[in-house]
């Protein structure tokens, strides 16, 4: 078999199809499934934060416990890992993360959520390395009445210098609280 080679954990080698095909000449028409860009930015305290994703749609397909299966982490987007840069120091539930950017992972689960916040970026949404994290806090989670088709990620101002990151996808809303630090 011809094709790109990865190793992943234990040993597990990934073969990539796509490069498989294209070595062979084969042609393959565009997934129906092409997750866009999406971004979303806020100037808090005068510093601005910006969470840069790609946007998966439903498409009829059962999403949380699902396609993003629960008690695992997700790289909380598709293609790459999605990105969180930042102007200011932030506290965001127990953490205090540094300015810079980052990766943003999650563990998505029935009743919580863990927001994991990593030191790689560029990475695909593949390529998750925990040795890299710079550490995880519990978001809260809670039911919407309409489903959200689309990924969406919410950075919202909550007076002064606080604000929340919301994750929405599906019937599933998974928040957390951050503050601008001076």
């Amino acid at each position: 078999m011809i094709g790109r080679r990865r190793i992943i954990g234990a040993g597990l080698v990934v073969v990539c199809a796509a490069a498989t095909a294209a070595a062979q000449g084969v042609q393959h028409p565009p997934s129906r499934f092409v997750s866009s860009p999406a971004s979303t930015s806020i100037t808090i305290a005068g510093k601005r934060i910006r969470v840069d994703y790609y946007a998966p749609s439903m498409h009829g397909r059962r999403i949380m416990g699902a396609l993003v299966p629960f008690d695992a982490v997700w790289a909380t987007g598709a293609n790459y890992a999605t990105v969180l840069r930042t102007d200011a120091d932030l506290q965001i539930g127990a953490l205090k993360l540094p300015q810079g950017v980052h990766s943003i992972w999650t563990i998505p689960s029935a009743k919580e959520w863990t927001l994991i916040l990593n030191n790689q970026t560029g990475i695909s949404h593949l390529n998750y390395d925990a040795s890299q994290d710079f550490g995880r806090t519990k978001m809260t989670i809670k039911q919407l009445t309409e489903p959200v088709e689309t990924l969406k990620i919410d950075l919202r101002s909550d007076g002064g210098n606080q604000g929340t990151l919301a994750v929405m996808w599906e019937t599933t809303e998974a928040s957390i609280p951050f503050t601008v630090l001076p």
